[in-house]
């Protein structure tokens, strides 16, 4: 674009000198070249660094919402549709602007699965309601428990992210005091950029941890984990994505530097195993577990999964009890969560959905004794307040968001994760359109979407009459079956006592399948 209005420009005075009538053609070129020129040099679009002029057209589509717009962008990567108002709500809160919602509910709240939260008669005053809700994560093992932050930036990698991307989520945690969850990707300097507090993951491929032979290294491991803005360690043992197949990074991504961090060959698509070599029992990773704990200088570590076949899970709980030791935390999530790369088959049909994956965990863990000591951390499609509240309800104790977290780095969800074509800078390698993000203008708007969010949560607890987040139970939340039938939460995922899972005859009979089923020795448990 820039060519052509220089081409232009010179043309004109060119053919000016023939044809002194040509002049007239300055008064076009004019505008139009302050517009290019206005938009090459502000800092709030991406889409306009990168697309000057021509990008003018994604606002243009905006107002002709919700026909047009709607029909183009209105699906998340797997197709799903995403509720405008809620993706409407975080641009809002990223940018500080009004969020709230005129001409009143947005759906059909007779409509099958319809959610809400029950509220008080007499609600709380806001300054009787914790306003830093935080979960000290660290059972009796860790020697550095860490306060965590109800709402959390979900593991994104740099190689899927841009480096740009990645500092402006880490100062945005650092900003407003949050965590910014690594990734499978490793550390990189870009992670270490803001001073944001982190989250180190690695998977299957063990990126940041890598032996040259691709195995878990100790001593690269203790390397990063030591590092003090580390505050706690994960284990990808599975995503919602693409649970049962490895990460993968498209050869367009993997560019040296990132080949270096990774471990890995440049050019090349990286695939990581389905399953890590570093354990193969639940006993053996139960174990593995103790030795990063004791690597990390006893910092709080857990691990992720989508939750499969349930006996799996409950061969976990009963490798705790028989090895006495328990994670810290353990990551939940949802079949429904996001990647910028995932088969059709894995990202639609494998897994379960966050609400009944998370239900279940919490279950078991009471049912076996081992909640007190192991927090959970939900992650699904969280972008509101209510998302908030909803997973608390089911048993988490803290929430992860990716979608939310992109939305404020002004993804505008072009489906081009896997293409390295992303037009806002977010999701590519590709320089030309990493520089249209400004760093320091969408760090701001992560903090203000965590900010804005966090007191939104606030507020649903102050109407509930609640003034801790632990005080949200399941008898908060209603859904709707049908027309005809509404049911609490604790109606459609009934608690369990506190360890009847230990002692067969008092196991419930419909998790006596599973309870029998489940073996700490081995992987699978079928």
């Amino acid at each position: 674009m820039i060519a052509l209005t220089l081409l232009w420009g010179v043309g004109v005075v060119a053919l000016a000198f023939w044809w002194p009538s040509a002049w007239w053609g300055m008064a076009l070129w004019v505008p139009w070249t302050t517009v290019l020129v206005y938009d090459l040099l502000q800092t709030r679009h991406a889409i306009l660094r990168n697309f000057p002029i021509v990008g003018h057209g994604r606002y243009f589509m905006e107002i002709l919402r919700p026909k047009i717009y709607q029909y183009f962008i209105e699906s998340d990567t797997n197709g799903t549709p995403i509720n405008r108002v809620f993706r409407s709500v975080v641009y809002a809160r990223a940018k500080k602007e009004l969020d709230t919602n005129p001409f009143g509910t947005q759906t059909d709240v007779y409509e099958e699965g319809y959610e809400w939260m029950n509220h008080s008669i007499r609600p709380l005053p806001l300054s009787e309601v914790v306003q830093q809700p935080r979960v000290l994560v660290g059972g009796p093992d860790c020697t550095q428990p860490y306060h965590l932050s109800i709402l959390n930036i979900s593991a994104m990698s740099f190689g899927a992210l841009s480096k740009h991307a990645i500092m402006a989520l880490n100062e945005g945690a650092a900003r407003a005091g949050f965590a910014h969850n690594t990734g499978e990707g490793g550390i990189s300097a870009y992670h270490l950029s803001g001073g944001g507090d982190l989250i180190f993951q690695f998977g299957t491929g063990y990126f940041g941890c890598r032996a040259p032979d691709g195995s878990f290294s100790p001593e690269e491991f203790q390397k990063r984990a030591q590092l003090p803005q580390v505050k706690m360690v994960e284990i990808k043992l599975s995503q919602g994505a693409k649970p049962g197949h490895g990460g993968i990074l498209p050869a367009d991504k993997n560019t040296p530097e990132i080949a270096s961090i990774r471990g890995v060959k440049v050019g090349e698509t990286v695939l990581s195993p389905p399953y890590h070599t570093a354990f193969h029992t639940p006993i053996e990773l139960m174990e593995f577990v103790a030795r990063l704990r004791y690597l990390s200088g006893g910092k709080p570590v857990g691990f992720k999964l989508c939750v499969g076949r349930c006996s799996e899970f409950i061969a976990l709980c009963k490798a705790m009890i028989e090895t006495g030791i328990k994670p810290d935390f353990i990551a939940i999530d949802g079949g429904e969560g996001g990647t910028g790369a995932a088969p059709l088959e894995f990202s639609n049909s494998v897994g379960m959905p966050l609400r009944e994956g998370l239900a279940f965990a919490y279950d078991a863990l009471v049912g076996y004794g081992l909640k007190r000591d192991i927090k959970l951390l939900a992650s699904g499609k969280i972008l509101t307040g209510f998302h908030i509240f909803r997973a608390l309800a089911l048993g988490a104790d803290a929430c992860y968001s990716a979608r939310g977290m992109m939305l404020a780095l002004g993804c505008i969800q072009a489906l081009e994760c896997n293409r390295n074509t992303c037009p806002t800078g977010v999701a590519t390698q590709d320089p030309a359109l990493v520089k249209g993000l400004v760093v320091s203008d969408k760090a701001t708007r992560v903090a203000n979407f965590h900010q804005e969010t966090v007191e939104a949560f606030i507020e649903l607890l102050a109407a509930a009459g609640l003034s801790q987040p632990d005080q949200i139970n399941r008898t908060h939340v209603f859904r709707r079956i049908n027309v005809h039938e509404i049911r609490r939460y604790d109606q459609i995922y009934p608690y369990l006592e506190e360890g009847c899972l230990r002692h067969r005859h008092t196991v419930p009979p419909h998790w006596l399948f599973d309870v029998d089923e489940a073996d700490a020795t081995r992987f699978p448990c079928a």
